[in-house]
């Protein structure tokens, strides 16, 4: 059963997309604190299914492949809906399209090369920005339901626009490393 525990952190996250999902329908800002309440908790068990399975030294091929894809079908849902309900919009929307078409493209890449069996390890400045990324998201969650001192929206479009423009330069690194091995 310990050995399993990173694994059901993991699979956690997926399961709160269809709760994140429907919190949106929660007119109001009981709502927009539901979905940020979720999306907190994914968060917290994204670092805490690696760290766990790193000391408790259980890392497995289950856990390696489910990882990066609860992390991407979580970020696409939020990112989604927030679209979709006007939480995300105008030219805040262009960080959002470079970030899905990343993520799809750097999945496809992983998927490629693993088939060459090369490894395309996850960078520093990658976790860089996933850490933009959700806490622009988080911030975005809550929206125009947070205390009138903190401007929830700016701050979430602002870490958004960084987290693009990592995204990028995550992207192009990721690519350039992978040309290498396509024929």
């Amino acid at each position: 059963m310990r050995n399993q525990i990173p694994n059901l952190l993991t699979l956690s996250r997926i399961i709160v997309i269809p709760a994140l999902v429907a919190s949106f329908y929660i007119h109001g800002p009981v709502g927009n604190w539901i979905g940020f309440a979720l999306f907190a908790f994914a968060g917290v068990t994204d670092f805490f299914d690696g760290y766990l399975a790193r000391s408790m030294n259980v890392v497995s091929p289950l856990g390696r492949f489910l990882d990066p894809i609860a992390d991407k079908l979580l970020v696409a849902a939020a990112l989604m809906m927030m679209v979709a309900f006007d939480r995300i919009s105008g030219f805040a929307i262009l960080p959002a399209v470079i970030i899905m078409c990343r993520e799809i493209m750097v999945s496809g890449l992983r998927e490629h090369l693993a088939e060459l069996k090369v490894p395309l390890p996850v960078t520093v400045l990658a976790k860089w920005k996933t850490t933009a990324q959700i806490l622009a998201l988080g911030f975005l969650l809550v929206g125009d339901a947070s205390p009138e001192m903190i401007p929830s929206i700016m701050i979430g479009d602002i870490l958004l626009w960084i987290a693009g423009l990592v995204t990028v330069q995550t992207g192009y690194i990721y690519l350039r490393t992978g040309l290498k091995y396509l024929d």
